[in-house]
């Protein structure tokens, strides 16, 4: 999935788990996009790589100035922190929901 998206295409999946309820609970449709993760923001949902494992999780802090975000879960957990080049895409959308504050940070879906 990750390198799919890191290579331009933007996917359609359904994760598991339940670290991120209610933002996204088990099994539910997500899109995800490539992103330009110098203009992510706190509380943007991304595909990303930290410590050897790829997350769907929040992004916590950004530190422009080091071109690094920080990941964590929806319950409080730090994943950690990964440079942008290991950040692969930004969630658009969740069962059919675009997600507030994504414009300009993904390429523009067609119809």
């Amino acid at each position: 999935m990750a390198g799919r998206i890191a290579g331009g295409a933007t996917v359609t999946f359904r994760p598991s788990g339940s670290s991120m309820v209610p933002l996204i609970r088990s099994r539910q449709q997500v899109v995800v996009a490539p992103v330009d993760p110098s203009k992510l923001e706190v509380g943007d949902i991304v595909l990303a790589r930290v410590a050897g494992t790829v997350y769907l999780h929040l992004v916590s802090s950004v530190d422009l100035a080091g071109k690094r975000v920080q990941i964590s879960n929806n319950r409080g957990r730090v994943n950690g922190w990964t440079s942008h080049d290991r950040v692969f895409g930004i969630c658009v959308a969740v069962d059919g929901v675009t997600r507030s504050g994504v414009v300009g940070k993904a390429p523009q879906r067609r119809s």
